[in-house]
């Protein structure tokens, strides 16, 4: 069983800069692709960008390609997500979530653990 914590949220103006941290748990770390998504109020939860378990490939929406930057650090047991040149429309609940293969997935149900989420609030 995989505990994976979010922290780093927050609020922000638009244009600043924030990083996520995901912190696992209870698992092999290095073992898991990770991924991080996202939820706005009334819409379905997407993907943002993922990671393969060794780091060689990721992922990244069209949305938030080139400001956003996922990083993971094996020995650490922790996957970064770092926002810059945040926009409103930025604004949701972010989770960050594992599965157990090498390479990443986008879709939502390849992912065996989620964790509790994290707010980013971006303000125009």
């Amino acid at each position: 069983q995989v505990q994976l914590v979010e922290s780093g949220g927050g609020l922000v103006q638009a244009g600043g800069s924030l990083r996520l941290s995901c912190a696992a748990s209870g698992g092999t770390f290095s073992s898991y692709a990770m991924g991080w998504f996202r939820q706005a109020p009334g819409k379905e939860r997407e993907l943002v960008t993922a990671v393969s378990r060794r780091g060689d490939s990721t992922y990244y929406a069209e949305s938030v390609q080139g400001r956003f930057t996922i990083l993971r650090d094996n020995a650490q047991n922790t996957v970064y997500l770092r926002m810059n040149s945040l926009k409103p429309e930025d604004t949701a609940v972010y989770y960050c979530a594992a599965a157990n293969r090498l390479g990443y997935t986008t879709r939502v149900h390849g992912y065996d653990y989620w964790g509790q989420g994290t707010q980013v609030t971006v303000s125009s």
